[in-house]
């Protein structure tokens, strides 16, 4: 049972690299563009102080929707918009891989800031990973007003729905695609 449960995991993990940051088709463009709008949206409302870094970054990756799951082998898998100077320049995805004591699946929104330009194109070129969550702030009402950039980057996330036990050891790698217009 522990061997198909780490080969389904396992599998699960290169699918999800696998998939491309670009949708397939215009009408899952404009569903991704609601679910970044919508995302944006929910931030602001949970904590106003995170306008701030949107109107302070160089740039922004907004992942409306990530799935985490894990039964001590974990993966999580999103895709998203990057925003620099406050236009679309590209699409992202996130693969994260864990292992430890962790069951469960979750769903969350993740934004990350980047201070710079050279924070943006450092995540741009792939050389941007971000170790399991250690550097991200949940968002709380008044959690924006306490947080800051931590090597160029300020990373937030929101729950949205799920159960998840997770004390865990792993690393989101993300992927960019650049954007071009329709």
């Amino acid at each position: 049972m522990r061997n198909v449960t780490l080969f389904c995991l396992m599998t699960a993990a290169i699918l999800m690299a696998s998939c491309s940051p670009v949708p397939k088709t215009s009408e899952s463009m404009d569903v991704l563009e609601a679910e970044v709008e919508e995302t944006i949206a929910l931030f602001l409302k949970q904590d106003p102080g995170i306008r701030r870094f949107f109107e302070q970054s160089a740039g922004y990756a907004v992942l409306p929707k990530v799935f985490k799951g894990a039964l001590w082998v974990g993966g999580a898998y999103g895709r998203g918009l990057v925003y620099e100077n406050e236009r679309l320049v590209g699409y992202c995805n996130m693969s994260q891989a864990t292992l430890g004591f962790s069951f469960g699946g979750e769903f969350f929104r993740e934004i990350i800031f980047f201070r710079t330009p050279s924070d943006v194109n450092r995540f741009k070129t792939g050389e941007f990973t971000l170790s399991a969550q250690a550097t991200a702030v949940a968002l709380t009402a008044g959690a924006a007003a306490k947080a800051d950039y931590k090597d160029g980057m300020a990373v937030f996330v929101m729950a949205d729905a799920g159960l998840m036990v997770d004390v865990s050891v792993g690393g989101q790698k993300f992927s960019f695609v650049p954007h071009h217009n329709r």
